[in-house]
């Protein structure tokens, strides 16, 4: 009597057991996924930021703007052991590929960088019409952000910025709700070496 009611006791313990295992492991599972997603991810952004650093010094000497598309190159084999398969788009479908897409913008100096110079006539803090500004890039308009396109040249501030996006390893999205693809950043400022003599326009003021 007594070795039943151990046996019985036993059974219903291993059934408990089960039950908890059932419950717990879907958790532990996502748990585990999740971690291993973010420290992919981490691990993928340390060696873009790198990369990208590095790319940085490299577009900084002469000749530099005319070897941005070996620049680019540089960073993406650098990331490939990371991510794979990497292909050039800078739309916003990937389509569930490992994609790249480079932007370089540059300034004359440090500190255009930085929205327009404008009179601010009525203290609001706001650049509104009718109040004069210097246009650092001639285009007739009042700009936050007064870059020109592309590397520059001698003595120029550029800023080199690389993004890639990569589906997730594990169906996450699908679980939690997080998007299913993963953007990551990196961006690098650098001054152009003097190797030339810097172009520079001379800025107006433009009260319109």
């Amino acid at each position: 009597m007594r070795q039943r009611f151990i046996k019985s006791i036993a059974r219903d313990r291993s059934a408990i057991a089960a039950v908890e295992f059932a419950f717990v492991a879907p958790v532990m599972i996502v748990l585990i996924m999740g971690f291993l997603d973010l420290t992919y991810q981490i691990y993928a952004q340390s060696i873009l930021t790198g990369a990208v650093q590095q790319a940085g010094r490299n577009s900084g000497i002469e000749g530099g703007a005319t070897t941005s598309s070996a620049i680019d190159t540089r960073v993406v084999d650098l990331v490939s052991p990371v991510i794979p398969h990497l292909q050039q788009s800078c739309g916003t479908n990937h389509g569930g590929d490992t994609t790249w897409c480079s932007t370089r913008k540059n300034y004359d100096s440090f500190s255009a960088i930085a929205p327009e110079p404008f009179t601010d006539s009525n203290h609001n803090g706001m650049r509104d019409p009718g109040e004069c500004f210097t246009d650092i890039n001639n285009n007739g308009s009042w700009d936050s952000d007064p870059s020109l396109s592309g590397q520059g040249g001698a003595s120029d501030v550029a800023v080199y910025t690389m993004v890639i996006n990569y589906p997730r390893l594990f169906p996450l999205y699908g679980l939690i709700g997080l998007p299913q693809e993963v953007t990551l950043s990196a961006t690098t400022l650098l001054k152009n070496q003097p190797y030339a003599t810097q172009q520079t326009t001379p800025a107006p003021t433009v009260c319109t």
